[in-house]
């Protein structure tokens, strides 16, 4: 029997270990087991459930819903009634710009205009600022090839107050990312093609949001009308918390082949008598576990060390990746002891403002389920990323009193939190900086030499959850027909 070694226990591994383990049941001759260092499962994936009615996530709080995988999964697992859709009736987010809370205008999708009036009437930029940013019409498309940074390609599509009020404090809230080093082809693909295929942003965003539409109202009229298509928002979660996702799928793997404070220092690559490739792991304690195939569902610079023995080359590649340091730090209050009605899903802040926080989510205003009987509320802050990942090593007690400070200036809260909790990611998040698509595509050429050899996670080509578990899954498939002789190209 072939045997699946998978490293790291995260949404990735469980849901490359939930592939193999769909593929044993219908009929493949495999076993697998998932190798995870912590004492509890979900990796990046944190909730806190209190006996007093909080959930609180220390990683990340959604998936977006145009990506099918999590979909797929609640489907197969049978756990499609606990999703929950944000509040898009308190649907506002807010920029902090010259010092004061500004609504982002209607139809701004990520840093793009595509409504007029609402663009013309906002605060949010100056008229110097709107008319660069409109100018994007009429600017010809780049015509080199190749990379370049998210700040250049803002700056010379959009201007630099689109840049600076806009596209940087969106970006650090979801990479954790600096935008004057950020890839453009790895993280903003879309936007390339847009100026190659529209010439213009504004344009490109505009037949998007048509397709769109037109797509939302075919599988409108397609749906059986005795079973309307279930209500979903950009932003989708768990009525208890991303970590549902992790909980079924733990529960619906074989509980002896999924392994805690299981450490893997180092992985050797053997070769048989036949030619066959394998691998041996060597364990924290000494022991060591032989397998034909491994995951590595691992962070990129985790990945390198492990396979250092095995291809130096590509080692020196995975830990070339870096990675950066962030902080989420989740305040609970008594909801008449706010002076502000926190309707809206939070505010983001340019890092122009010299602030000791990127972000706040108002989380019980998104989501329902996380505060408990109407009379609470919780504010999560973040704190540290690529341009001030210091912040993030604070002390409990200083940190705390910087996000109080911040959350006092800016929605004018000064009352003791009821609770609070602070979650660190010491170099937790991916930073896909120029060049990345280059440096993975050379990991694809180095694996292509080690077979049974696979990379999953949010290190390559998605940090989200539903791209890690797509990296996960695609994995395992590729291991399986590995397995059993089917060629497979081994690609992260």
């Amino acid at each position: 029997m072939k045997k699946v070694a998978i490293v790291g226990g995260g949404v990735t591994g469980l849901a490359a270990a939930y592939s193999i383990s769909k593929a044993i049941d219908a009929g493949a001759d495999l076993d697998y087991i998932v190798l995870e260092k912590d004492q509890r499962f979900g990796g990046k994936i944190m909730t806190v459930r209190t006996d007093d009615g909080y959930v609180i996530e220390g990683g990340p709080d959604c998936f977006v819903s145009t990506k099918p995988q999590i979909f797929e999964l609640a489907k197969q697992l049978g756990f499609e009634e606990r999703f929950i859709c944000s509040n898009d009736e308190l649907k506002k987010t807010y920029i902090l710009a010259d010092k004061k809370l500004r609504e982002m205008p209607d139809g701004l999708m990520m840093m793009v205009p595509t409504k007029i009036l609402p663009f013309i009437t906002t605060d949010l930029f100056t008229w110097p600022g709107k008319i660069r940013m409109a100018m994007d019409l009429v600017i010809p498309k780049k015509k080199e090839p190749g990379d370049e940074t998210l700040a250049s390609f803002v700056t010379r599509r959009l201007g630099r107050e689109a840049l600076d009020r806009i596209a940087e404090p969106l970006v650090a809230g979801i990479h954790a990312g600096d935008p004057d080093t950020m890839s453009l082809e790895a993280t903003f693909p879309n936007f390339l093609e847009m100026e190659q295929n529209y010439g213009s942003m504004i344009r490109g965003m505009l037949a998007s949001r048509k397709a769109q539409m037109s797509a939302s109202k075919k599988a409108q009229a397609d749906a059986p009308s005795d079973k309307p298509r279930p209500k979903r928002t950009f932003f989708m979660t768990f009525k208890g918390g991303m970590l549902d996702l992790i909980d079924v799928l733990v529960k619906a793997l074989d509980k002896d082949k999924i392994v805690k404070g299981a450490e893997v220092k180092s992985i050797d690559e053997v070769k048989g008598a036949n030619g066959q490739t394998s691998y041996k792991l060597i364990m924290a304690d000494g022991a060591t576990i032989e397998a034909d195939a491994v995951i590595l569902a691992s962070p990129a610079n985790s990945s390198g060390n492990l396979v250092r023995s095995v291809d130096s080359q590509m080692a020196d590649v995975l830990t070339e990746i870096p990675q950066v340091s962030s902080a989420t730090v989740t305040m609970a209050f008594r909801t008449k002891d706010l002076k502000h009605d926190l309707k809206g899903f939070g505010f983001v802040v340019p890092s122009v403002e010299g602030r000791n926080i990127m972000a706040t989510t108002w989380s019980s205003s998104k989501w329902s389920y996380r505060a408990p009987d109407g009379e609470h509320a919780i504010i999560r802050a973040f704190v540290g990323g690529a341009k001030a990942q210091e912040k993030a090593f604070m002390s409990d007690d200083e940190m705390k009193a910087a996000v109080r400070a911040e959350l006092k200036d800016i929605l004018g809260i000064d009352a003791e939190p009821i609770h609070t909790w602070i979650f660190r990611w010491p170099n937790g998040m991916p930073q896909y900086t120029t060049g990345h698509m280059d440096r993975v595509n050379k990991i694809d050429e180095r694996m292509a030499e080690h077979p049974g050899l696979y990379l999953a996670g949010g290190s390559y080509r998605g940090v989200g959850v539903p791209d890690c578990v797509a990296s996960g899954t695609k994995s395992a498939e590729s291991a399986v027909l590995y397995l059993a002789g089917v060629a497979e190209p081994a690609v992260v």
